[in-house]
C-alpha cells in the first residue's frame, strides 16, 4: 500500500473526528439559543414577567427556561467527557 493513501486516510479520519467534536461542542449552545428564541418568540410562556396568581411551580418550571438550563448543563457536565471519549477513540 502506498504511503500517500495511508496519509490521506489519516487526514480524512482527523477531519471526521474534528467535525464530530465541533458538532458535539455546538449542541449545548444551540439548545440555549433555541430556548432564548423560544422565550423571545412566546414571551407569554414566561410567567415570571407577570407572576400574579401563579404558584411556585408555575414560576420555576417554564419550558423556555428549562431548555436553556438543559443546554447549559449539557455543555458543562456532558460535553467534556464526550470530547475526551472522542479523543481516546482516535488514539
Amino acid at each position: 500500500m502506498s504511503t500517500d493513501y495511508v496519509s490521506e486516510a489519516r487526514t480524512g479520519e482527523r477531519k471526521t473526528k474534528r467535525a464530530r467534536a465541533i458538532g458535539v461542542s455546538l449542541l449545548g449552545p444551540l439548545t440555549v439559543a433555541g430556548g432564548l428564541l423560544w422565550a423571545l418568540w412566546q414571551p407569554y410562556r414566561i410567567t415570571l414577567l407577570d407572576p400574579h396568581g401563579q404558584g411556585f411551580w408555575s414560576l420555576v418550571v417554564e419550558p423556555p427556561l428549562l431548555a436553556i438550563l438543559v443546554g447549559v448543563l449539557f455543555q458543562l457536565l456532558i460535553v467534556p467527557s464526550l470530547l475526551a471519549d472522542l479523543e481516546d477513540a482516535g488514539a
